[in-house]
């Protein structure tokens, strides 16, 4: 069967890389779309790292060039891996290709919450991936919540895999995130953290794990407002910096500090013992509710004694730890491989946007940046980017309160849209600084 990826960003590079790479007797190819957030060749090594995909079944490619590929190519299958409005983008490409192939989308870690965005977003591929059980319930009431028609595919997640054997390291690795934490004052706390952690032990290495190089232009699929490399200048010098594959990164380690990184998953994974820090609270907002009753919760004074822990056997079941024999995902795309092939599977075209060509042009610009020459994409910026600042305006002022709302961490889902959106333009790049709202 011959299967498609087409991403831009490097989590989602490495997310439908290793996807594709999974599953049983496919022929897989991987197209990198040209938008603001492409990877880097060093980002593009790293993310297919431990992949069986070949330098040869890589393709950059235009957006524009996109259906004219797939109609040569006529894969069986094409799974979108990248951000709401780039899958959205992708599928109008899509909807231009005869025979059509099977559409599959995902989010390239942990999902909890299950957000209103990401459905939305991906409401028009035929089937969605999530990745533990707790994700399938959520996204099941969240579609049913929303009026959304969604068919699920349940897989673990592909580069969480079990080392060969324990290295019995010594680093402690902390997986940084662009966003979480977002405040400033937060990742200036997080810096003095790790810095009071290399301090306690100059013997041993503090590694923060870091996914992009801004200095070389390399982007990441969040923005990064305050750079904690900027913030740990002066530091230890058993306190570095560390671009290598994650998986390799493991490989020497102690144990993985995080707030909300699926690196925890990859690492649970492998046998290395994790902390989730609880410094900056437990909220949808820090994306690590996820890690409530795992056992692996603990302070900044953890941190510093690296005090690891490993997961309760209890919450690995519900959380991305599922006996294999219970995904779904690769046995669904072969019965709607087979329907599509009958003519017994509708397309879900994506319709035309509200606001007509204008609006349909703010949401290319949107994805693409300078990638997009057109002269509408030029006027929809000028037209649309006050409307969108006046709306996340708006929603800062007034809040989103409530049941299945974001303030809400008793349930796994929410119903109410992001208060904050990524520029998926970077500002040092172009005037475009931010997202499309869902």
């Amino acid at each position: 069967m011959r299967v498609v990826a087409i991403a831009d960003a490097d989590s989602f590079v490495k997310w439908s890389a290793a996807l594709i790479d999974s599953a049983p007797s496919v022929d897989p190819h991987l197209l990198l779309v040209q938008t603001p957030l492409v990877v880097s060749a060093a980002q593009e090594h790293a993310a297919l790292a431990g992949t069986g995909i070949r330098p040869e079944a890589v393709t950059r490619i235009a957006y524009d060039d996109v259906a004219d590929w797939l109609t040569k190519d006529r894969p069986d299958v094409v799974v979108i891996g990248g951000r709401g409005p780039f899958v959205r983008l992708v599928i109008r490409q899509i909807d231009r290709v005869t025979p059509r192939p099977v559409v599959v989308s995902g989010l390239p870690g942990m999902s909890i919450p299950a957000q209103r965005g990401a459905a939305l977003y991906r409401r028009h591929c035929d089937l969605m991936i999530v990745h533990s059980r707790r994700e399938q319930r959520a996204f099941a009431k969240l579609a049913e919540r929303l009026g959304l028609k969604m068919r699920l595919g349940l897989a673990t997640l592909p580069y969480a895999r079990p080392a060969h054997e324990s290295a019995g390291g010594t680093d402690l690795v902390f997986a940084a995130q662009a966003i979480v934490p977002r405040e400033p004052e937060e990742r200036r706390q997080l810096a003095d953290i790790l810095r009071a952690a290399a301090l306690a032990d100059p013997s041993r290495r503090v590694v923060l794990k870091l996914r992009s190089r801004p200095e070389l232009g390399e982007t990441e699929t969040h923005f990064e407002r305050t750079g904690l490399t900027d913030l740990l200048r002066d530091r230890p010098d058993n306190l570095v910096f560390s671009h290598e594959p994650m998986s390799r990164a493991l490989e020497t380690a102690e144990g993985l500090v995080t707030v909300s990184s699926t690196a925890a998953i990859e690492a649970m994974a492998a046998g290395v013992p994790v902390i989730a820090l609880t410094t900056f609270g437990v909220s949808k907002a820090h994306l690590n509710t996820v890690f409530s009753g795992s056992g692996v919760q603990g302070s900044a004074d953890d941190v510093i004694a690296r005090r690891f822990r490993h997961p309760r056997p209890e919450w690995l079941a519900d959380n991305y730890f599922h006996d294999p024999s219970e995904s779904t995902w690769w046995k669904e795309v072969e019965r709607l491989v087979d329907l599509r092939r009958r003519g017994a599977l509708a397309p879900r075209v994506v319709p035309i946007a509200r606001g007509g060509m204008l609006h349909e042009a703010w949401q290319r610009k949107a994805v693409l940046g300078s990638e997009d020459h057109t002269v509408t994409g030029a006027v929809a910026l000028a037209v649309g980017k006050p409307l969108v600042w006046a709306i996340l305006t708006a929603r800062k002022v007034l809040g989103r309160r409530g049941a299945e709302s974001w303030s809400d961490a008793g349930s796994d889902i929410t119903v109410t849209p992001a208060q904050y959106q990524d520029p998926i333009v970077r500002p040092r790049r172009s005037v475009l600084a931010t997202a499309v709202i869902d």
